[in-house]
């Protein structure tokens, strides 16, 4: 496996687990997912990389690790210049940050970039990253049917949708066959398992069985295997997973890998400040808290004093909710929002705003998006390699050693 560490790749070998085949590649079968604002940039996507996982940069609001760029943007007021200068910035971090992962994952693993189909700047950052090479591109937040159109040039990078059941695997796969392209592999998120944005119309449907894992993933085998691709699809199931047993049991019904958010947001070389590791790693799953954000998608978050404090304040904030001729941050970071748009049942507060805070760890202001379950070291901080040892290590050898 030359594009694994040599010590992993003997871990894999003895645990039983299945390479993950991507890219051409045979890899650890672990994805780092996306973290955005600024929470898995190039260092953490390139030290995952390094290790022969896929490693996966956050594309939205990249500029905020460039103070460069953060000062080209600072003070321009509002409006469609406003908006140019910002997007511009972020699209040159983009190329700075997958130049910079490339460089730490040294050749080895892959390397992705989640972008989040709600968000306004979702083709010129797919386009952009296409041109800077990265491997793969992921995108949740919506369907991205238009993804094999955007990457025509390019027909060596890996596609991957971000999808929550077998109907949506179904829509992707018709819709994408008439374009002459398949995913090169599809993750599953579980919406009732998983942080940030999550995959289900309202957050009444997060416990519909049929996001369950034991259900999505044989579903969206069958149909797969029904429809006589010439190619197998690699599943990858994400949400909740914490353990090599988590991920031996997911294997045994046909995932070929798993992907997982805040297992990596807590390591050492995650891109946000110490304090913002350690409000997720302290935080128990009676912290979450769910609710609609402004995006108009169910969310699952840390119930900080900010959380808490906006959720008491929800009620009065939707019923004055009124569409605003701009965005007041001149951003204007995602196609449709709930603030700006004045839609009086989505979210209203700027997400920029306080998924900025979080990333500096700014716990009285911040929105801490968090998965649910216990980490694989409690609320210890430790490196991105001892967390892929851990996860390939079946617990009863961690128990013996």
């Amino acid at each position: 496996m030359p594009h694994v560490d040599e010590r992993l790749a003997g871990l894999l070998a003895a645990s039983g687990l299945k390479a993950l085949q991507l890219g051409g590649r045979a890899l650890l079968p672990i994805v780092q997912g996306g973290m955005g604002i600024g929470v898995s940039a190039h260092r953490l996507a390139g030290a995952v990389a390094a290790m022969g996982a896929v490693g996966t940069l956050s594309s939205v609001d990249l500029r905020r690790h460039h103070p460069d760029l953060m000062e080209r943007t600072t003070g321009l007021g509002a409006g469609e210049h406003a908006k140019a200068v910002i997007d511009d910035a972020n699209l040159e971090a983009i190329s700075r940050e997958i130049a910079a992962a490339r460089v730490d994952a040294g050749g080895r693993g892959l390397l992705a970039i989640n972008v989040m189909r709600a968000v306004s700047a979702y083709a010129a950052s797919v386009k952009r990253a296409l041109e800077a090479g990265i491997d793969a591109i992921v995108v949740g937040a919506g369907l991205p049917l238009d993804l094999p159109d955007l990457a025509q040039d390019h027909p060596r990078t890996s596609l991957i949708p971000i999808l929550s059941d077998a109907r949506g695997v179904q829509l992707i796969l018709k819709k994408w066959e008439r374009k002459k392209r398949l995913p090169d592999a599809i993750v599953i998120e579980h919406p009732r398992l998983a942080g940030g944005h999550l995959g289900a119309a309202r957050v009444a449907d997060l416990a519909d069985p049929r996001f369950d894992f034991e259900n999505a993933i044989p579903q969206s085998l069958a149909f797969i295997r029904s429809a006589g691709y010439e190619r197998d699809i690699p599943l990858i199931p994400a949400g909740g997973i914490r353990s090599f047993e988590d991920i031996a049991r997911l294997q045994s019904m046909g995932a070929a890998a798993v992907q997982m958010g805040t297992p990596f947001a807590v390591t050492t070389e995650c891109d946000a400040h110490p304090e913002f590791k350690r409000v997720l790693a302290e935080a128990q799953t009676a912290d979450m808290v769910e609710f609609t954000s402004v995006a108009g998608l169910p969310a699952r978050a840390v119930g900080t004093p900010w959380m808490k404090n906006y959720l008491r304040s929800e009620p009065r904030l939707q019923s004055v909710a009124r569409a605003k001729a701009r965005c007041t941050k001149a951003f204007d970071c995602l196609a449709q929002c709930g603030l700006r748009d004045g839609f009086s049942g989505w979210g209203q507060f700027c997400i920029d705003n306080q998924l900025a805070a979080a990333l500096r760890g700014d716990v009285k202001a911040g929105l801490f998006f968090r998965g649910v379950g216990e980490l694989p070291f409690g609320s210890q901080i430790r490196s991105v390699r001892e967390l892929l040892e851990r996860l390939l290590t079946p617990a009863a050898q961690l128990q013996a050693a």
